[in-house]
């Protein structure tokens, strides 16, 4: 008899064991969010800080291109609540309706930000974005190779650096270079200008060393090519192995790319992902992802005092924006990329 009465209290011990387990499993996931961003680009300790902080568990995936970013999103089958967009990217999903707009009375750190950062031409009137980190794209160049100040995107056509110039392998971001060594919008849509910047491409291709992305950054730091196209987050971080190198903004202008915070449309905790943006736009927490990812310019202001030296008092990293050229944030090509990828594939076609 007792045996029998032992056994039903192990199984109703056993009973309430699950449910209890379920019970909390449940709430745990309600007090979560999942947060989307790109690999490398955030300091770990940051996430456990605001974990810790707030009570809301953090699910971090990565991805590697906007493009796969947006996939993810236009398929809808994973939730994200938080997503970290370039600025084109950023028009794009505005424009289909796939982000929403933020509650900026859950986000007081808004007010630490840089104002000539607010109210980017992606997010006009900034309701839908919270930027995180921005920089520009430049020239960077050898100074024991090149025995002049480099000033302007003409020199990446200058004969006298023959096989010595890196030309960034992204159509949009060479095909801009050579709109604005011509003069034009780096988002033009004239399909006359943008003719004419292939022609530059073409014409520019027998002095090029090699079209290179990241593995550019290991051939200008050991001196086996005198320039080339970079941004200037690569840029500080080369520099850093190199001393010989040096980043310019061209004076024609550049391009001024933005990484935001944005909130997915169909995000399941939207006030955890604001608490989650205010977190980070902290300028304790801004700092030390800013460390974390050297070369990268925090928009906080009040970050750029937390940094060590070498960094807050970097031109590249923390440049006087008033004293920069002008800047241009990508737009969404929409139906031009058609045509980029025309124009590339005739460039990287053409013999050298």
């Amino acid at each position: 008899m007792n045996s029998k009465k032992n056994i039903r209290k192990l199984i109703l011990i056993l009973i309430l064991s699950v449910f209890t387990l379920t019970g909390c499993g449940k709430k745990d996931m309600s007090n979560a969010i999942n947060v989307y961003n790109w690999g490398e680009y955030i300091d770990p300790d940051t996430i456990r800080m605001f974990e810790k902080e707030t009570g809301i568990k953090v699910l971090y995936e990565t991805y590697a291109s906007n493009e796969d970013l947006y996939v993810k999103l236009v398929q809808n089958t994973d939730t994200y609540d938080v997503v970290v967009p370039s600025d084109y990217m950023i028009e794009r999903l505005i424009k289909e309706d796939l982000v929403q707009k933020i509650d900026f009375n859950n986000i007081p750190n808004f007010e630490g930000i840089e104002k000539n950062i607010k109210n980017p031409d992606f997010d006009p009137t900034n309701e839908y974005s919270v930027p995180y980190f921005w920089g520009t794209l430049g020239i960077v160049y050898n100074t024991k190779m090149i025995d002049e100040d480099i000033k302007s995107w003409d020199s990446l056509w200058n004969e006298k650096y023959k096989n010595q110039i890196i030309m960034y392998n992204s159509q949009r971001d060479s095909i801009a270079v050579a709109l604005r060594k011509l003069g034009y919008s780096m988002n033009t849509r004239s399909i006359d200008e943008l003719q004419k910047a292939k022609e530059a491409l073409i014409e520019q291709k027998p002095l090029v060393y090699a079209y290179l992305t990241d593995d550019g950054r290991d051939v200008l730091v050991q001196g086996d090519a005198a320039m080339g196209v970079m941004y200037s987050g690569d840029a500080l971080l080369m520099m850093g192995e190199n001393k010989d190198l040096k980043y310019v903004v061209p004076k024609e202008g550049s391009n001024i790319w933005y990484d935001s915070f944005v909130i997915p449309k169909n995000a399941k905790n939207k006030e955890g992902a604001e608490s989650f943006i205010n977190f980070m736009s902290r300028p304790d927490i801004a700092a030390i992802n800013a460390e974390y990812c050297v070369g990268y310019t925090s928009p906080v202001i009040k970050a750029k005092d937390l940094l060590p030296e070498e960094i807050k008092n970097s031109y590249v990293a923390y440049p006087t924006v008033e004293e920069l050229p002008l800047l241009e944030s990508y737009k969404d090509l929409d139906e031009l990329v058609f045509v980029y990828d025309r124009l590339w594939t005739e460039v990287i076609a053409t013999m050298r």
